[in-house]
């Protein structure tokens, strides 16, 4: 990668600030004496947090977006850009999880909002600085996919084939972007305790705080890795489900409790 220049802090963009592990990310970054370029669509909630944080202000900037609205995460970036230049490393973390039920016409729409925000998001998110990146020859762009994203779970179809998406579209963006020497690094949490996985009514093996989240992927982003599965435990479920006969998934996972719909009383 390039250098950066002598005494200036290396910079960050990443989305879902707000909360979970875009917030946990955010401050493993500032502890590690980056700057921090901050999108979420609830800016105060976020000043007040920095400022609870202890991280200065002048290391800081915070831009209102929502990433399901294309035009808004590309404006945030472009005055990311013009204001601090291009970003070592850009993690697209913002996301949704609600289940589905593709038998109730309401769900359709909720399916289409878990697309545009995990899906469509994150890809207009990585778009304003690909070109830049490209010129430059370094950088790492950062995916924030899911374990569900491997095989399909009852009552969650619309969050696993959003996550199966980020998957499978991080692969092809890292083959494109490797001659140019950019990097691009796709995390597979598992359970994590965050407000997205509070709600969720059934068992979580290997539940993971966040902070111990930010930690290790920390070093995977660092490390350039292609591929990285957190926390280590849960990569042999993933190896597990990926192999695992489509009788044995649908005996097993058939009875799993579903994940609660965001229409639901």
């Amino acid at each position: 990668m390039t250098a950066i220049p002598e005494g200036v802090a290396p910079l960050v963009f990443l989305t879902g600030a707000s909360s979970g592990i875009g917030q946990a990310l955010a401050l493993a970054y500032a502890r590690q004496g980056w700057r921090l370029a901050l999108v979420a669509r609830r800016v105060e909630s976020v000043q007040i947090w920095v400022e609870q944080a202890g991280i200065a202000a002048e290391r800081v900037r915070i831009y209102a977006a929502d990433v399901s609205d294309r035009q808004s995460i590309i404006a945030a970036a472009e005055s990311c850009l013009n204001t601090w230049g291009v970003p070592e490393i850009v993690v697209a973390c913002a996301g949704i999880s609600h289940g589905i039920d593709t038998a109730e016409r309401a769900d359709l729409d909720v399916f289409e909002d878990l697309l545009q925000t995990n899906l469509l998001g994150l890809a207009a998110t990585f778009h304003p600085f690909l070109a830049p990146m490209r010129v430059r020859q370094s950088g790492t762009l950062v995916g924030v996919a899911s374990v569900a994203g491997i095989r399909g779970l009852p009552g969650h179809g619309g969050y696993c084939a959003s996550k199966a998406g980020v998957i499978s579209y991080c692969e092809s963006l890292r083959m494109e972007l490797a001659p140019h020497k950019v990097r691009v690094v796709t995390l597979l949490p598992g359970f994590i305790e965050t407000p997205m996985t509070r709600g969720n009514p059934y068992p979580m093996p290997f539940l993971m705080p966040v902070d111990k989240f930010a930690e290790q992927a920390l070093r995977a982003i660092a490390a350039g890795r292609a591929y990285r599965v957190i926390p280590w435990p849960m990569a042999w479920v993933v190896r597990l489900l990926r192999w695992a006969p489509a009788v044995l998934l649908d005996r097993v996972m058939g009875r799993r409790q579903r994940k609660p719909r965001k229409t639901s009383s």
